[in-house]
């Protein structure tokens, strides 16, 4: 029986280790961001039901960019430096700690505009990601000038953060998007000279799975919200074709983005792996935005909604197209793939919009279940593309 050791050196790991894998505590840390992501998204639900598309709107973008930074630099810290003794497990409960409070100040943030709460446990996050990077630094000596940078400059940041709750609005918004810069600039400025020796295939799995489990968020809250309808009036057709609808967007989303893998194009592109990670939030913010989307559709058939038909159907639109969007431009950037996606999405993307503005003479399930073919649609004539292209490399 292998039982991990107490205490060992962190040392990094070797970026072509053969059978890398997300390991048992990266999927409890995974479990854990993910209900901040469904407090979001369960927020931006209620605020896009009763109208509040710009308030509510913003707040998501705030909210998911504290949950998706935090989990993503935890990500690739352990993709190189993963020891797995009981040190590395308590700092990473600190962080699933820190997340945790994150979450239950969500509807805070939404409601009352109030970020205390969800920035305190943002900081114990970073607090606990700065400690592991020291320790990098102190045990692995090759690593130390890129482990001090990234030490030194989340620890100016986090100061920051907490600064920017004093501040008043508007200045508060100006403070958070220099304050996202600041972050978005740590690790360019950490590994100018020496690069972390993360793992490609660990990473791609590691997003791979994080995606997968923010679709089975979205699964699980489109069924609750379908349940609460069917108890209260019993099926219809039109539950049905929202039903069908949702389930055709979620699996063509789930094969749109596995139809590449992204790990080769990693560990070869020079600078593929920054952009690929950071468009990712994008990824992830529109996969959960689809859910909120599709209860919001349901609300409207339910006429519980304060929307018009028009508008629930563009809840689901706008994420579906962002989602699109950014999955063509990250495969065409990973598989070469070049215009022809780009044109493919664009397509998809009008059609899409003029599906929800004509929402009103389809009805929202109807529309629902229209922009679901249009997805089966177009992740059909993606592959088809794809095929085509095999044989010429």
């Amino acid at each position: 029986m292998n039982i991990p050791p107490l205490r060992r050196v962190m040392v990094a790991r070797d970026p072509a280790e053969q059978h890398r894998v997300a390991t048992p505590l990266e999927l409890l840390f995974d479990l854990c961001f993910v209900a901040a992501v469904g407090q979001a998204a369960v927020q931006l639900h209620h605020g896009l039901a009763e109208g509040h598309f710009a308030e509510f709107g913003i707040g998501y973008v705030m909210v998911f960019f504290a949950i998706w930074w935090a989990w993503m630099n935890f990500t690739w810290f352990a993709s190189a430096f993963d020891t797995d003794d009981a040190l590395y497990r308590a700092l990473t409960l600190l962080q699933m700690g820190g997340v945790l409070v994150l979450a239950a100040g969500v509807p805070g943030a939404f409601h009352d505009y109030d970020f205390t709460v969800v920035t305190i446990g943002y900081v114990v996050m970073r607090v606990a990601m700065v400690a592991q990077w020291l320790r990098a630094a102190r045990e692995h000596p090759e690593s130390r000038g890129c482990s001090l940078r990234y030490a030194a400059g989340i620890s100016v940041v986090q100061i920051g953060w907490l600064l920017r709750l004093a501040l008043p609005h508007p200045w508060a918004e100006a403070g958070f998007a220099v304050l996202v810069l600041a972050e978005l600039a740590v690790p360019a400025f950490a590994e100018r000279r020496d690069l972390t020796p993360w793992h490609p295939h660990h990473i791609a799995e590691r997003y791979g799975l994080f995606t997968i489990i923010v679709l089975g968020e979205v699964v699980l809250a489109v069924t609750a919200a379908i349940q609460e309808d069917v108890s209260d009036g019993g099926w219809s057709p039109e539950l049905l074709e929202i039903g069908i609808g949702g389930l055709l967007m979620i699996f063509a989303m789930w094969w749109i983005y596995f139809k590449h893998s992204a790990a080769e194009q990693l560990r070869d592109a020079k600078r593929a792996p920054l952009a690929w990670g950071y468009g990712h939030y994008l990824v992830f913010a529109a996969v959960a935005a689809v859910g909120a989307g599709l209860e919001v559709a349901i609300d409207v058939n339910a006429h519980k909604a304060h929307v018009s038909t028009v508008s629930g159907a563009l809840t689901v639109a706008i994420p579906l197209i962002v989602y699109l969007v950014t999955t063509a431009v990250l495969h065409s950037r990973m598989a070469d793939a070049g215009a022809p996606v780009l044109v493919l999405t664009g397509v998809g993307c009008a059609l899409l919009v003029v599906v929800a503005l004509l929402a009103d003479r389809l009805t929202i399930s109807g529309s629902v279940l229209t922009m679901g073919i249009l997805m089966a649609l177009s992740l059909i004539a993606g592959l088809v593309l794809q095929q085509r292209r095999i044989p010429a490399r």
